[in-house]
């Protein structure tokens, strides 16, 4: 059984890794339990079954026949949660293997230009098998095909653990169901890599995950869960109180209340420092010294989402909406740096509507927050309708960078400006609180 989640020990965890010569791998980090004849699963297969549990074609001709089939599975949903059987936490537990340091061509795919390995890659590979562990969590073995719709609702946290990803050794995940409502899933990953003939925590990742019809509109029962011991009790517990935190932080949000009387004091003191002293008047603004307006701290970008990028229920997945976010936010943090940040944690992305494929997906970063090294970026996507001209949000993703350098503070401008400065700071002090 996987231990407790391991708290943030570090202030700042790098994800551009260690450089790696072109010659022959060091065996350090090939892993014993990724040589040849050791059966396991590898990341690379996770995707074959998901579409091989809900019935789904590597075609796209076939894929969109397959996803139509589907229809006729919803009379095997289960009416309430009481007809379906309870399930332990260890059904649902799974280990798969991203052989890097065995695998020269795999390797490939994962290395960046500062031959590092690309943590957006990562974040496909972590949504991937949070949903294979779901499916594991709620499988009928009497059925051919599952009749759930798993998707991703929210990444909950993903803190780092470690300093270096190394691009030539092995990694493994392993993960399992924690918590389960009536139709939500909590499951959490560990992440460690194989170097210096012993496996190395590197990452800790909570994932909540929602069950929909075949058709994806309707909420489905899933699988109730018992927790067997103490510590798997610690686990369920933890997974009620991120469930009572989530509430609690959408009820406190700046979209819904204003903000409390330490934050107003926050806000009027931004106000009052870019004021002009050579004049008397509210509309005079002056920035401050090593200060950047948050209006110049932007990065945007563009993707027209094909069909290559579809997850198992033929819309965009979300794995890859996490690598483009955070590769768009990893570049705002280093163009407003002037060096190249790390990530500490990555925090509450949010997916509020699925993206469907040709649609035209907007990105965009702000640095809303500043702190000494740090810095936290917040991406905001939606879909464009180039018919009718309409925006429609579907992900907000929250990042925390780290620099080996103080960066200029970031000053609002706007009201408006002054609520994301707001919420990015409430952000960066939960990652911190967490440490």
């Amino acid at each position: 059984m996987l231990s407790p989640r391991f708290r943030f020990l570090r202030s700042v965890a790098s994800l551009t890794t260690m450089t790696f010569s072109r010659g022959p791998v060091s065996l350090q980090g090939k892993a014993p339990d990724m040589s040849e004849g050791n059966a396991h699963l590898l990341m690379s297969n996770v995707r074959n079954r998901l579409r091989e549990i809900v019935g789904a074609s590597t075609n796209w001709r076939d894929h969109q026949q397959a996803l139509a089939d589907r229809l006729s599975l919803s009379n095997q949903l289960a009416g309430s949660q009481d007809e379906l059987p309870v399930r332990r936490m260890k059904d649902s537990y799974i280990e798969a293997h991203l052989p890097l340091g065995t695998d020269p061509t795999l390797r490939e795919k994962y290395l960046n230009y500062l031959k590092g390995v690309r943590f957006g890659r990562i974040l496909e590979d972590l949504d991937s098998l949070a949903v294979l562990i779901c499916y594991s969590h709620t499988h009928n073995k009497t059925l051919q095909r599952s009749p759930l719709s798993i998707v991703t609702a929210l990444v909950d946290k993903i803190d780092m653990r470690k300093q270096i990803i190394h691009p030539d050794c092995d990694i493994k995940f392993t993960g399992h169901v924690t918590w389960v409502g009536k139709t939500s899933i909590e499951a959490k990953m560990h992440m460690s890599q194989y170097h210096g003939g012993a496996y190395t925590p590197v990452l800790d990742a909570t994932f909540v995950m929602v069950a929909r019809d075949p058709e994806n509109k309707r909420a489905a029962f899933v699988n109730p869960l018992k927790p067997e011991g103490i510590e798997e009790e610690k686990l369920f517990q933890q997974g009620e109180i991120n469930k009572t935190r989530r509430i609690e932080l959408s009820t406190a949000s700046l979209l819904k209340v204003a903000p409390t009387a330490e934050e107003r004091k926050i806000v009027h003191s931004l106000f009052l420092n870019t004021l002009d002293s050579k004049t008397v008047s509210f509309r005079s603004r002056v920035l401050p010294p090593n200060s950047v307006w948050m209006e110049d701290a932007k990065v945007k970008g563009l993707e027209i989402c094909h069909p290559q990028e579809r997850n198992i229920f033929n819309r965009i997945f979300g794995g890859f909406l996490m690598r483009k976010a955070y590769e768009l936010g990893w570049a705002n943090a280093c163009v407003y740096g002037g060096c190249r940040p790390n990530l500490v944690a990555v925090d509450d992305i949010l997916f509020r509507k699925p993206v469907e494929i040709g649609s035209l997906l907007l990105l965009s970063s702000q640095v809303c927050y500043t702190e000494g090294k740090y810095i936290q970026v917040r991406v905001h996507t939606e879909v464009l309708d180039p018919m009718t001209r309409q925006h429609n949000t579907t992900n907000v993703f929250h990042f925390t960078f780290a620099t080996d350098k103080d960066v200029p503070n970031i000053v609002p401008q706007s009201y408006g400006e002054s609520m994301l400065y707001l919420d990015g700071k409430r952000h960066f002090n939960q990652t911190l609180e967490s440490q």
